[in-house]
């Protein structure tokens, strides 16, 4: 498909410093249930989860288990991304007693790829959530006996040239269509307006955060062009982001995915004075403040990002989550760790999207607040992103929100 060779081309290209993009809970219509420990690791400090001791699996390689370590910047309780992936690795446990996971927090996103480093004779995998992991190739090419799961990125050396997972051998990366689940989400808001008005607020405009935006804006230009909709995107012009190019993307951009009163603020805004009712929500921690201006205002929706949310959205007897544009991150976790684990793992760039079950949306009755004409409509193109024929606009994917395949 078109669409995968330029992002995989483009994506290799610009690896910079990045973060993941969404905030959400642990359930979802699109994946099995599950639910990490209550678990917060000091910063800097390594918490680890051992499963009781039960029979290895035989093998000689996996009789005493994986030491599985999971390095983020804002800890694997963020009831977000990080928490989605975390989830991974404890169901993966959860099946293989004599595997463990150690938890280390480090807030200093310059250090990560040296704690990584440093902790590489303690264990067996490393599980590297966000785009600012792009530079562990470095330490897999040096390390060719442990393994590496990077999501949101693929990877590159110390100097930012890339390096192909099959050529190392021990590195699987993930980066998700998150534009096909924008797309979901721009739809379901461009459906239910009542005011016309809607909006996308995200964290930083990293890769992930923009596909995020220009798949919301290419699902609400979809429902205006197919659909008879006349959803207005509203972008406040002083919270415009800058991606990795240094090119300016608009949107709602609180410029952190921890500033709560920031994406409050932002939240605020688009409601008050801009008329805005329904808000996709892509900023991580910052984005529980828009929930927070949603609920203080009493109307209006709120989108959520990555995982269901719908818990979340709890307001007194009411629910300010519509649905919730997903990106299955946990599963593709554990089948990894699974394969790691079994002697079957094989190194891999994967650009994960509907087609692998990887994108969604939640439609699982009462977790969500569609219309049944809404439901009837993301199931229709659904299947228009899975075969291909709708290819949202991306980053860097050559399309914009106005001129994509599937919308003319």
């Amino acid at each position: 498909m078109k669409k995968k060779a330029i992002l995989s081309a483009l994506l290799v290209g610009v690896m910079t410093l990045g973060l993941a993009a969404c905030s959400s809970s642990s359930s979802s219509s699109a994946a099995p249930e599950t639910k990490a420990p209550e678990t917060k690791a000091p910063e800097t400090e390594a918490v680890e989860t051992e499963a009781p001791e039960t029979e290895s699996s035989g093998s000689e390689e996996t009789a005493s288990g994986l030491k599985i370590c999971i390095v983020s910047s804002s800890g694997i309780d963020d009831g977000s991304f990080n928490e989605n992936i975390y989830d991974g690795i404890v169901a993966f446990v959860a099946d293989h007693p004599d595997c463990t996971v150690t938890d280390v927090k480090e807030p200093d996103l310059s250090k990560l790829i040296g704690v990584v480093e440093g902790l590489v004779g303690e264990y067996d995998v490393f599980v590297c959530p966000g785009y600012n992991f792009a530079a562990v190739g470095e330490v897999a090419k040096a390390n060719p006996d442990k393994y590496f799961l990077v999501v949101d990125s693929t990877v590159t050396d110390a100097e930012g040239n890339a390096l192909a997972a099959a050529e190392l051998g021990n590195v699987y990366t993930m980066t998700f269509q998150e534009e096909q689940s924008g797309f979901f989400a721009g739809l379901a808001a461009a459906l239910t307006t009542e005011t016309g008005k809607v909006a996308v607020v995200n964290g930083i405009a990293f890769p992930s955060n923009v596909n995020y935006q220009y798949g919301f804006m290419s699902g609400v230009n979809y429902a205006n062009a197919k659909y008879g909709t006349t959803a207005e995107i509203v972008e406040l012009p002083s919270y415009s982001g800058t991606d990795v190019t240094g090119a300016n993307v608009g949107g709602n951009y609180v410029g952190a995915f921890d500033d709560i009163d920031g994406g409050k603020t932002i939240g605020k805004t688009l409601i008050e004075q801009e008329n805005v009712d329904i808000i996709f929500v892509a900023a991580g921690a910052s984005g529980n403040g828009v929930f927070a201006a949603v609920k203080e205002n009493g109307s209006g929706y709120c989108i959520g990002c990555d995982t269901d949310q719908y818990d979340d959205g709890a307001n007194g007897d009411k629910n300010i989550i519509l649905t919730c544009g997903l990106k299955i991150m946990d599963i593709n976790v554990t089948r990894q760790l699974n394969a790691i684990y079994d002697g079957t793992f094989a190194a891999e760039d994967a650009i994960l999207g509907a087609d692998t079950g990887s994108t969604g949306y939640v439609s699982a009755e009462g977790r969500q607040q569609l219309s049944e004409d809404a439901l009837a409509k993301l199931a229709e193109t659904y299947k228009l992103l899975e075969d291909g024929t709708i290819v949202p606009a991306a980053n860097f994917n050559g399309y914009t929100p106005t001129d994509f395949p599937g919308l003319n």
